[in-house]
């Protein structure tokens, strides 16, 4: 019986190292160019201005973690925002070549302005589910699946940690409440308007508050070798890009300069610098207060990514690493009603279309457009619709993905009310459909909560910051 005993404890000792070595933290990274054809329409506008030049170039960047029983992929892609089909095709993909579930797959757009859209042609805000993909939709498919293979093969041992930085100075509410309503294309009086001028005598003070936190992810081979960066900023995105021209916007620059400054030049495989969106629907980078400043063009991006880039370096060289942390993730789909017209609007559209002069508007500039945004919505988009909602778990770290632009104010609740000791959001991740208000918000007008900008209820926000939650609490028990 002894010699069994000793026997037994003898294999358990020979275990234990292989289940330690399981235990080590395994990560991958890589890009994967998406750079469209010079000629395909500018998005994040509301002309579609024809690309002529290519000032940096666009791509999917990939994550990849595996903690030994839990892998987890995130792709950050250079777009003003993908609809769920093009996120659920290259997932799909991703499953079949290399097993990874598609609920452990994040996807999400950073939002540049200066990329080409990747809907179908003519289906710019219409519903195409269900449709066939096409053209350029079908290269982003197959080029975020092509950098998640490629992410996959560079898995190597790996250390993690997450930090956090407030980076005031480059976000601003750009929601301003007014000393006097102004009309909106709706015939409505909104009590704020969206950009309202520079030093506008009119605009009393920001609708909303801003997050200055930074967070990020920050990946190294056992080495010390930098493999990758994941930040988020809740920054709309920077801007000052010439006419047709194609950039990542300061979302590349920061990836850029983080490479720069860890020295990570040259290496092989590549290090992967990845900026996300955080709640940045009402943020962006102009001082209404404040009279503006003229920068040549790319210099502005360029600053802010830098600045943001040096203090989010100086957080990182305090970290410290970890070679396991436990990985988790919650995905579930919730149903949100879409927003309909009622009566009054459908008053508003009957006098716009039979104004006498076509040429001087009713109400607004914009009304002729908002009517066919509306009629489309009318005739294309479905009573419901299931969005993507989910919830990563990196050790302490909690992320959460919302497939819409959401305010600050909500990824500040998701912050106060989340389990996790950190937290950030993810915004335009699995999807895209548009604007996401608050309640509270809803009540004060102005362009974001104006029907087809922002296309579902009312209460769609709170019913995702509630789904968050719950999703993130199961990823903490289980």
């Amino acid at each position: 019986m002894k010699n069994l005993l000793s026997v037994i404890i003898v294999l358990i000792l020979g275990i234990q190292p292989i289940l330690a070595q399981n235990q080590q933290l395994l990560a991958g990274a890589s890009f994967s160019n998406i750079t469209p054809d010079l000629g395909e329409p500018l998005a994040g506008g509301w002309s579609s201005t024809p690309t002529d030049y290519v000032h940096d170039q666009l791509y999917a960047k990939s994550l990849i973690l595996n903690d030994g029983s839990t892998t987890l992929v995130m792709v950050i892609v250079d777009n003003v925002s993908l609809n769920r089909e093009v996120y659920d095709a290259a997932k799909a993909m991703i499953e079949n070549k290399l097993g990874i579930p598609k609920e452990n797959i994040l996807m999400a757009s950073t939002h540049t302005h200066s990329a080409t859209n990747a809907d179908k042609p003519g289906k710019r805000n219409g519903w195409s589910v269900g449709e066939m993909l096409e053209g350029y939709q079908r290269t982003v498919v197959k080029r975020i699946a092509d950098g998640v293979k490629v992410a996959y093969a560079n898995l190597e041992p790996a250390k993690i940690a997450w930090g956090s930085v407030d980076i005031p100075d480059h976000v601003f509410n750009r929601r301003w409440i007014m000393k006097e309503p102004v009309i909106n294309p709706f015939g409505e009086m909104d009590k704020v308007k969206m950009n309202p001028g520079r030093q506008n005598p009119n605009a009393l003070k920001p609708a909303g508050p801003v997050d200055p936190e930074v967070s990020f992810v920050a990946v190294e081979a056992l080495s010390g070798r930098p493999l990758a960066v994941l930040s988020n900023y809740s920054l709309h995105y920077v801007g000052g890009v010439p006419k047709g021209h194609i950039s990542a916007d300061y979302f590349g620059e920061f990836g850029r300069s983080m490479e720069s400054l860890l020295q990570a030049h040259n290496q092989f495989p590549p290090f992967v610098g990845m900026m996300s969106n955080g709640t940045s629907a009402d943020i962006n980078n102009n001082n209404y207060a404040e009279k503006a400043e003229k920068y040549e063009p790319y210099v502005k991006m360029k600053m802010v990514a830098d600045d943001v880039a040096n203090k989010v370096f100086r957080e990182y060289k305090k970290l410290k690493f970890q070679t396991h942390v436990d990985l988790g993730v919650q995905t579930s789909e919730l149903k949100l009603e879409i927003r309909r017209m009622d009566e009054d609007m459908k008053s508003w559209m009957k006098a716009v279309e039979k104004k006498s002069n076509k040429d001087k508007p009713v109400f607004h500039k914009s009304e002729d457009n908002f009517v066919n945004r509306v009629k489309m919505l009318e005739a294309e988009w479905p009573d419901t619709i299931a969005v993507v909602i989910q919830a990563l778990k990196i050790g302490d770290l909690g992320i959460a993905a919302v497939p819409f632009e959401m305010f600050a104010e909500a990824g500040l609740e998701i912050k106060e009310k989340s389990p996790f000791e950190d937290t950030f959001t993810i915004g335009l991740a699995n999807g895209g459909y548009g604007y996401l208000p608050t309640a509270e918000q809803h009540e004060l007008g102005g362009y974001e909560t104006w029907l087809t900008i922002n296309r579902v209820e009312k209460t769609a926000s709170q019913k995702i910051i509630d789904e968050l939650m719950r999703l993130m609490q199961e990823n903490l028990d289980r």
